[in-house]
């Protein structure tokens, strides 16, 4: 096709600068990958780094409805992905929370949705990557190539094996609408018990389901919220405006959205963290551009204040106690899901809590959940006040102790403490550095412990 070859004669320019300008770095400066959205909340000190270009590779190269996949530059957004696929009534099969998020960022870094109960994350859809890898070449990478080992060990490498220039994806089905209906639940036992059951079967109330989360606002609150598909609804509700999306799972049982509202539905309030900067509040709502209501916005907000210290001088002028920053998504066995709740309550105590349902369609070398399994991913994003006595990192490696003592797992996009021996055992060094030896010998890019841990 005319258009997807002006695409891909697009696509193959934007490599040949990237290649140039990765070649013109200095040995001793470590590539950095500019992009002009970040959803990380590893917050790196400044260090003698080069920046790498990717302004030109964030385009969709082409959807093709028969055989049902895209390619896809590697800093598309999915916002942009999935304006280019509905129209053809279609999606990617696991659409990331927040509009910003890159298809090479979900894929090298982890992404999650209401999904992942039946398609696990989102690079389990990918068929096929295009990557500069840390030694300077454009390889293609498959499950079925000579390249096999750097395309399974590419999930959880956060950039540090080679950077996603191409991606072809499978895509999915879908309809106009989605219908919600969110079960409330007075017990996480209960609920997790609920989660599972629907998980296995597929169903609700003898209707099939395509899209499983929850939501956690107290011990005694919970509600798992179950999407279907439908050709038609009856009204459909706008949450990108005064009305907020999670406050209405409280107040109603029942809910219809547009299939991209729906997809949409966490970035307006980026969850619930837009209460931070007083967007929920009736009158600052009011006199806000919609196009402001985003998690990109936020997400600068929070970058320019770890930058100036606002937040910390405020606190210290109002005498408040030193708070921790809690930004962390985790996988626990739904068995031990409830476990967890208690857990995180008690010594955290912040609220409300995502819950989203997974399982691993397969075996990835750096994200070793086990295959076939049900995990619940817990997601919860604020500010601690921490004890009196305790410093940065209290909540944070009592979280992480948590986690693995109930045989779960952590993502990496946001700060952890790991000694350098836990963290190979727990991230698969032995799978890891096999890879990293074969696709950057020279050490040209951080290896994960340092990008992940020491924040380098």
């Amino acid at each position: 096709m005319p258009e997807r070859t002006a695409s891909m004669t697009a696509h193959i320019k934007a490599v040949e600068q990237i290649r140039d300008s990765y070649a013109a770095i200095p040995e001793d400066a470590a590539p950095r990958l500019a992009k002009a959205t970040t959803n990380l909340f590893r917050f790196r000190a400044p260090a003698k780094t080069a920046s790498l270009s990717a302004r030109d590779l964030d385009q969709v190269i082409h959807v093709d409805p028969v055989t049902m996949t895209a390619e896809v530059q590697g800093m598309t957004t999915y916002e942009n992905l999935v304006d280019a696929t509905l129209p053809h009534g279609l999606m990617p099969y696991v659409v990331p929370q927040l509009k910003t998020i890159t298809l090479g960022g979900a894929v090298t870094g982890l992404g999650i949705e209401s999904s992942s109960f039946r398609d696990g994350l989102p690079h389990e859809s990918v068929e096929e990557l295009e990557i500069l890898t840390g030694d300077g070449r454009i390889l293609v990478a498959r499950a079925d190539n000579e390249h096999a080992d750097l395309f399974r060990a590419f999930p959880n490498s956060y950039g540090t094996l080679g950077y996603a220039l191409r991606i072809r994806i499978k895509l999915a089905r879908v309809k106009p609408y989605v219908k919600l209906t969110h079960i409330r639940f007075n017990d996480a036992d209960k609920c997790m018990l609920a989660m599972q059951e629907i998980c296995e079967s597929r169903e609700h109330d003898g209707e099939p389901i395509d899209f499983v989360d929850g939501t956690f606002f107290s011990p005694d609150e919970l509600y798992v919220t179950v999407g279907s598909f439908s050709d038609r609804a009856p009204y459909t509700s706008d949450y990108t405006g005064m009305r907020i999306y999670y406050q209405s799972i409280r107040s109603r049982a029942r809910d219809w959205l547009t299939v991209r509202d729906y997809l949409w539905r966490w970035d307006t309030d980026w969850f619930w963290c837009s209460r931070a900067f007083g967007v929920q509040q009736p009158l600052v709502r009011s006199l806000l551009p919609r196009r402001w209501m985003r998690s990109d916005v936020y997400r600068r907000l929070v970058g320019l204040d770890q930058r100036y210290g606002l937040t910390a001088r405020i606190d210290r002028w109002r005498n408040n106690p030193v708070h921790e920053s809690v930004i962390q998504d985790v996988e626990v066995p739904v068995e031990r899901g409830a476990e967890f709740l208690e857990v995180f309550h008690r010594e955290v105590g912040m609220t409300p809590v995502w819950m989203c349902p997974l399982k691993a369609t397969g075996e990835w070398s750096l994200y070793p959940l086990e295959p076939g399994r049900l995990y619940v991913n817990f997601g919860f994003w604020g500010m601690v006040p921490l004890p009196r006595g305790q410093y940065d990192g209290y909540h944070n490696r009592l979280i992480e102790r948590a986690v693995h003592a109930l045989d779960g797992h952590k993502s990496l996009y946001s700060t952890s403490f790991y000694g350098r021996e836990e963290f190979w055992r727990l991230y698969n060094g032995d799978a890891y550095w096999p890879v990293k030896s074969a696709y950057d010998p020279g050490g040209r890019l951080l290896d994960l412990y340092d990008k992940c841990v020491r924040a380098r």
